[in-house]
């Protein structure tokens, strides 16, 4: 199509980018107060600023862009007072971000006076875009607005006496300025700030509108690293936007390529589709066992002061962050992820290597709980309803009890069309095996030991336990009596003696629930009738003896429907 063109970029047929790996987390600085608050419907109150202003110190940011005073009072507002109420700690730079023009720039300054760090960040518009419509001037024109612009922010440094200033150039829309014709900037900006070793500039390389593939922009960033002058003089920073939707590959191919720096902000907000999703960035380097050098381990927390500051939403699919991404509705999934849960429970090392399938990572790591990690819905399967069981209500079912009550589930999922609750899976269990009652329901039960007499070989009695029962069979009460060599044994033998036994077991589990005084025995029981279908039931007591014989009767009632 002749309407759309790629832009060109460098030609880098010698690429060693795709060969590093990133072994170390950034630089950071968030932007959420500048860039991200730019694109809100409405933009953040001062107080809404200081709340995040003070969540992005808390999670660790050392260089945080506060505003851009010289285009709005509240801005420059929010720079005075955080100044002058000390708000800002020792260690944290507050960057503040200024065109290239004189007025601007002066106002800027202004805004700073009394703060101990602080971050001068200059920008113009470089690219063929911005130079052919929006300001119609040539290369050198705009070169000179940088020079220009540059000389006068060095002539006010001495201005902020007792402030550490360190500066920052950005040839706005670098992914689509020439990358020869950036660098011939930057480095004009460079020769007037004469950067050191000890003191270095911050050269930030913008993807400000995402034109070019994630890998494009990794080449020009190589590029530019290897031909731009005193590298070791600059610190190369990436700023990348989200318009192709690749803004987290174009940033982290970029760190591959050779830069140390990142802005960005919380999930991502800014014009368009959005910035870096710095929370995204980091949390990648926490997955590959790197120290983030942010602390996220409280995403809930972080996402709640975001979306009350910014009138925003985290999706419900953002990754890390969003409500369902540790969430799995398909039968499969959920199975898969009990079986990891259930092998991390057995070592029982909290730092045993992760390996639970479908989460890359631990939910507990940043604040989640494993309560959302399966929910159910029509879709779900056997894992899924087993695992809500045993993680919320302590049933530990048998694998081949599972598909009953997975099936069960699916179908009541299926006729409400909506997802289930916890209590509606556990209601949905008690109602299909420990409340079962007819036909047979036993009102009372006792057991006693009867004497065998001497064995074969002539040596002691041995002694059997004989099982007495009210019970009402078909609304009718009866009494009933057996002796076996258990109690369900016996229980079977009374059922014998009145016709009612046209079953054989097949399977028994047991397992207590709960601690101390209130700990319950529950007894899962598996019969086969004669057409060789299967049944399980199950019982809770406190007694033993007594849960076993409810899940004997459980599953007989289930098999006659």
């Amino acid at each position: 199509m002749a309407k759309y063109q790629p832009f060109r970029t460098v030609d880098l047929p010698d690429r060693t980018w795709p060969d590093k790996t990133i072994d170390t987390a950034p630089i950071w600085c968030s932007v959420d107060l500048r860039d991200g608050n730019q694109a809100l419907p409405i933009p953040m109150s001062v107080d809404d600023k200081l709340d995040m202003f003070q969540l992005l110190v808390e999670i660790g940011f050392k260089e945080i862009e506060v505003g851009f005073p010289s285009a709005s009072q509240i801005d420059y507002d929010f720079v005075r007072r955080i100044i002058e109420e000390d708000r800002v700690p020792d260690d944290v730079y507050i960057q503040v971000l200024t065109q290239a023009r004189d007025h601007l720039i002066k106002r800027t300054f202004e805004s700073l006076k009394g703060a101990k760090n602080a971050i001068v960040h200059l920008y113009n518009a470089t690219s063929v875009l911005q130079r052919k419509v929006t300001f119609d001037m040539g290369k050198d024109e705009i070169k000179q607005l940088a020079i220009k612009g540059a000389t006068l922010v060095r002539e006010l440094i001495p201005t902020l006496e007792g402030t550490h200033v360190r500066l920052e150039y950005s040839p706005e829309s670098f992914s689509d300025t020439e990358t020869d014709y950036a660098l011939e900037v930057c480095e004009a900006v460079m020769d007037v700030w004469e950067p050191t070793r000890e003191n270095r500039i911050i050269l930030n390389l913008p993807d400000t509108v995402e034109w070019i593939p994630a890998n494009k922009h990794a080449d020009q960033i190589e590029w530019f690293c290897r031909n731009m002058k005193h590298r070791d003089r600059a610190i190369i920073s990436c700023h990348t936007h989200n318009d192709r939707g690749t803004g987290t590959a174009a940033c982290e191919l970029a760190m591959m390529a050779g830069a140390e720096r990142v802005e960005g902000t919380l999930f991502g907000n800014g014009e368009r589709t959005g910035n870096l999703d710095i929370v995204t960035v980091a949390l990648n380097r926490l997955a590959d066992g790197i120290d983030p050098g942010l602390d996220l381990s409280d995403i809930p927390r972080i996402r709640s002061i975001y979306e009350r500051t910014t009138g925003m939403s985290v999706p419900p699919r953002q990754p890390y962050s969003g409500e369902l991404v540790f969430t799995a509705f398909s039968g499969s999934h959920q199975d898969a992820i009990k079986k990891g849960m259930d092998r991390r429970r057995a070592v029982n090392d909290p730092d045993a290597r992760w390996e639970v399938p479908y989460l890359l990572i631990d939910p507990k790591d940043i604040g989640r709980t494993y309560e959302s990690i399966v929910r159910i819905n029509a879709q779900s399967g056997k894992g899924g309803v087993a695992h809500v069981l045993s993680r919320d209500h302590d049933f530990e079912l048998p694998r081949s009890m599972q598909p009953d009550i997975g099936a069960l589930s699916n179908k009541i999922a299926d006729e409400l069309g909506r997802e289930l609750s916890s209590t509606e899976i556990f209601e949905a269990f008690e109602q299909e095996y420990l409340r079962r009652e007819t036909p047979l329901a036993v009102k009372r039960m006792s057991f006693s030991y009867v004497d065998n007499g001497v064995d074969a070989d002539g040596g002691p009695s041995k002694q059997s336990l004989q099982c007495n029962a009210t019970v009402t069979y078909d609304e009718a009460e009866h009494q009933i009596e057996g002796v076996g060599n258990g109690p369900i044994s016996a229980f079977v033998h009374a059922m014998e003696a009145e016709g009612w036994r046209d079953f054989r077991l097949t399977d028994f589990h047991e397992h207590a629930i709960g601690k101390g005084a209130e700990t319950e025995a529950v007894a899962y029981v598996q019969i086969e009738v004669p057409d060789g279908r299967l049944f399980w039931g199950a019982g809770v007591d406190t007694n033993i003896d007594l849960a076993g014989t409810k899940a004997l009767v459980s599953a007989f009632n289930r098999s006659r429907g």
